[in-house]
C-alpha cells in the first residue's frame, strides 16, 4: 500500500508538472503580445498626450508580479506620486518638483526592485521618457 501511495504521489506530480510546462509557452506568448502593443503604443502621434497612462500600465504590469513587500511598495508608492501628478496636470497644473519625485520614485523602483530584465528595460525607457517630457515641457525651469 505504503509503494503504491508514493506512486501515485509522483504520477500526480509529474503530471502537474505538465501541466506548468504547457502554461509557459502560452504565457510567453501573451508577454510577447502585450510587449508588442507597449512598442506599438510609442509609435502612434499623440502618444505624448498619454505617457502618464502608459507609465501607469507599465507599473500595473511589473506590480502584477513583483514580489510582496518592498518591492510592491515601491511600485504603489509610485503609483500614488503619478496620480497626484495626473491630478494636478488635469486641473491644468504642471508641477515640476512633483514629475521630479515621480522620476525619484521610478527610479528607485528601476535599481531597487528585482525584476526581470525586460521590465527594467520598459522601466528604464519609462524613466528615460518622462525625464524628456520635463526637460521639453512648457514652463518647465
Amino acid at each position: 500500500m505504503k509503494h503504491s501511495l508514493t506512486t501515485t504521489m509522483l504520477i500526480g506530480a509529474f503530471l502537474f508538472g505538465l501541466t506548468g510546462l504547457q502554461a509557459a509557452p502560452q504565457r510567453e506568448r501573451d508577454d510577447e503580445g502585450w510587449y508588442h502593443s507597449r512598442d506599438s503604443f510609442y509609435q502612434t502621434e499623440g502618444w505624448r498626450m498619454r505617457l502618464f497612462e502608459r507609465v501607469r500600465e507599465d507599473l500595473n504590469r511589473v506590480q502584477a508580479v513583483a514580489f510582496t513587500g518592498s518591492d510592491e511598495y515601491r511600485i504603489v508608492k509610485t503609483k500614488e506620486e503619478l496620480t497626484d501628478l495626473q491630478s494636478k496636470m488635469a486641473g491644468g497644473k504642471y508641477d515640476e518638483p512633483e514629475l521630479d519625485s515621480v522620476i525619484g520614485a521610478l527610479g528607485k523602483v528601476v535599481a531597487d526592485n528585482r525584476l526581470s530584465a525586460r521590465d527594467r528595460d520598459m522601466l528604464t525607457d519609462d524613466l528615460t521618457r518622462l525625464r524628456d517630457y520635463r526637460g521639453h515641457h512648457e514652463g518647465s525651469r
